[in-house]
């Protein structure tokens, strides 16, 4: 998507395998849902609509510009929408405070990482398409150290291991120490331009020809994405969301994730991997110690992706994987 002219509206985020999603969650007639990243509303709306005429929703997230957006977009719903600002680390108490103590919800979205309105406006600096301050935070009000603050003041061992452990980036050690012999860095053009002069343009092979082809990705992208996560600790937030997810549901509601790359896809197939368990003891023990018990079903062991006519309207939802389980009875 080209940059948006000045004072022109910002297109509204298109959410990804939305009828994937309402089928893997079940909706129905006045059903309870947290949609855990709002966003712009997108899968809220469908949520809304197909849980009508009663049904509700909770959208939480940390960016209270998309905030102000989901919740003009759905105010003709008026109170079955209700937009709380905040982290999805801390639903558990976010929804209670608004629906009560006692509060169970049938279905709980995760729609992991950034939006494409998030990447195509100004002043988030998360990417490197257009020069703009290195933020990368979410919340912009948040106390919280921005990317410039880490690429200024982490050294390079620590900066190597985030871009290595948190961008899955095999050059993370060249890229560090030309970050250090680059600094100060501010700008997200800054960033860019000292990741690529020490990768290039990175090659990938023709399977025609037999021949190099230039790869469709920034060798700058993985780099963006380890600060991304850093700077707003989104792993253990994701883990911290899926606990909560699974205390919000009710018997028989579902929690889906939707995530974009491996790092988020491991930690949620691991997570619901571990709470569809009988047991959890180490292998070689010769009977079962841990006590351990299930409090999910995996409702699809293989993970749901986008069709080809999805990907070929939104390119951007074809890394998007999609895990659903569902809540057993206590």
């Amino acid at each position: 998507m080209a940059d948006q002219a000045e004072g022109a509206p910002v297109p509204f985020h298109l959410p990804v395998l939305l009828t994937e999603v309402l089928g893997q969650l079940g909706v129905r007639p006045d059903g309870v849902f947290v949609d855990a990243t709002v966003g712009d509303g997108g899968h809220a709306l469908s949520l809304l609509r197909e849980s009508s005429p009663r049904g509700s929703v909770c959208g939480i997230d940390l960016d209270p510009r998309s905030l102000v957006r989901a919740e003009q977009r759905l105010a003709d719903f008026g109170a079955r929408f209700t937009p709380v600002p905040g982290s999805y680390a801390e639903m558990v108490s976010l929804v209670h405070g608004i629906w009560g103590a006692e509060a169970r919800a049938d279905g709980v979205l995760l729609d992991l990482g950034i939006s494409s309105r998030q990447v195509d406006a100004t002043g988030f600096g998360f990417s490197f398409q257009r020069d703009e301050p290195l933020d990368m935070r979410f919340n912009p009000e948040a106390d919280i150290p921005t990317a410039a603050d880490i690429v200024n003041t982490w050294s390079e061992t620590q900066l190597a291991a985030v871009i290595r452990e948190n961008g899955e980036e095999p050059r993370a050690r060249t890229i560090a120490a030309a970050i250090v012999r680059g600094r100060p860095v501010h700008t997200t053009a800054q960033l860019a331009r000292v990741v690529t002069e020490v990768t290039g343009r990175r090659t990938g092979r023709n399977q025609r020809g037999g021949g190099r082809r230039p790869n469709r990705t920034h060798p700058a992208t993985r780099t963006f994405q380890a600060l991304r996560i850093t700077v707003n600790d989104e792993l253990n937030t994701l883990s911290a969301g899926l606990e909560g997810a699974v205390e919000l549901l009710a018997p028989g509601g579902r929690v889906a994730v939707i995530s974009y790359h491996s790092l988020e896809d491991r930690l949620v197939k691991n997570f619901m991997a571990r709470e569809a368990a009988q047991c959890i003891c180490p292998p070689g023990l010769p009977v079962c110690v841990c006590g351990h018990r299930p409090r999910l079903s995996l409702v699809n062991r293989r993970i749901i992706r986008p069709g080809a006519e999805e990907v070929a309207a939104n390119p951007r939802s074809r890394s998007a994987r999609l895990r659903v389980a569902q809540r057993l009875a206590e």
